[in-house]
């Protein structure tokens, strides 16, 4: 796990700096530095309407007295995709954007899931 994510940090940068230079030389620099901001102001509405909804539905479980494990996960989801819209580049925002449409949030469901699972194996709980 560590090794992926250490490549991960070095490889999603230079995946980036070469797609700004990429679009910056087909449509411009001008063009390019609005479409970052056009898909930055319009992922930050939905990341600000998606974790609003998210927190009503907590709020419904927890009244109904649920777990709202589903909720905290797509809470999670929507967190990963703000911070993700703060990082310049298309690519960063391009999955930032799925991370906020439940059909695409099923890709990365079971990624979150079993991350939970192996952090909580061998977890105790110790209620006093």
């Amino acid at each position: 796990m560590v090794k992926w994510l250490l490549v991960l940090i070095i490889a999603a940068p230079i995946v980036e700096l070469g797609l700004l230079i990429w679009a910056g030389t087909e449509i411009g620099l001008f063009p390019t530095l609005g479409l970052l901001l056009a898909i930055g102001l319009v992922g930050a509405y939905l990341a600000r309407r998606q974790g609003l909804k998210t927190y009503r539905d907590i709020q419904e479980s927890l009244s109904r007295g649920e777990q709202p494990a589903e909720q905290l996960v797509k809470g999670i989801f929507i967190v990963i995709g703000g911070l993700l819209l703060l990082l310049p580049g298309f690519l960063s925002d391009l999955v930032a954007l799925t991370l906020f449409f439940q059909p695409t949030q099923k890709i990365y469901r079971p990624l979150i899931n079993r991350w939970f699972q192996k952090r909580t194996k061998n977890a105790r709980i110790i209620v006093q």
